[in-house]
């Protein structure tokens, strides 16, 4: 049986909402724990689609999973299976497909909101999302958007904030965020925490309402997964 492949880099930074709603649609997925140095697949065989998710580090760190890991990215498109990325996850997309990711004027960390860029591709990536929406941020770089492919969100203060091409979804921003993962993120992160600004939220601020806040982005999440999932087959 074909199984998604779901990258993790960071022990606190997995897969959190988007696997009770792969698990809900009984879509076989299997974590690859870069952290636990799992090795990365070369090959794409038996696999459905790939998840890459956020992590600490930077793509232009010397690391030597890195080049495995956008060379499987190419595979996966080329060979037009899904490929869906998450914050860092969005920014190997972006370096496999010929971007580049360098420092974003400010760092953007907490719940913030972003806006639906007007073209075809983001209204039918998003349909039926507002024109802005609230999601959760934890990054201080940014991708751009490599040739061929559609940006489809932007926000006040990082331009690129989502891209699609093909089957493949490139966020800057983490919409698969439950509520323990960002009081443990406020708590592990707490060095970047500073200086609180216009766009670093403190951890009491990140946390205020935050049942209702991830319970409305859950439900946004529903919307960019299930146009994902369509690439499945």
């Amino acid at each position: 049986m074909q199984e998604i492949l779901v990258f993790r880099y960071a022990p606190h930074e997995g897969p959190g909402y988007l696997a009770d709603y792969l698990d809900r649609r009984s879509l076989p997925h299997r974590l690859v724990r870069i952290d636990q140095n799992d090795p990365v697949p070369t090959s794409i065989d038996g696999v459905a689609g790939l998840v890459l998710m956020g992590g600490p580090m930077s793509v232009n760190d010397n690391l030597p999973w890195i080049p495995k890991v956008t060379r499987l990215i190419q595979k996966a498109v080329e060979a037009d299976l899904p490929v869906l990325g998450h914050c860092l996850g969005g920014q190997l997309i972006s370096k496999a497909l010929g971007g580049v990711i360098t420092p974003n004027l400010v760092k953007e960390i907490g719940w913030l909101p972003v806006t639906r860029v007007d073209n075809a591709m983001a209204r039918d990536w998003l349909d039926g999302l507002p024109q802005e929406f609230e999601v959760f941020q934890w990054h201080g770089e940014t991708f751009t958007v490599p040739a061929g492919a559609t940006r489809i969100l932007a926000s006040r203060d990082c331009a690129n904030q989502a891209f699609v091409t093909g089957k493949t979804l490139a966020l800057q921003c983490h919409i698969e965020m439950t509520g323990a993962m960002v009081r443990e993120w406020a708590r592990v992160g707490a060095g970047d925490l500073t200086p609180v600004s216009a766009t670093v939220q403190d951890p009491r601020t990140m946390t205020a309402n935050l049942d209702a806040r991830v319970a409305r982005m859950q439900g946004l999440a529903d919307v960019f997964y299930d146009r994902w999932i369509q690439g499945l087959g």
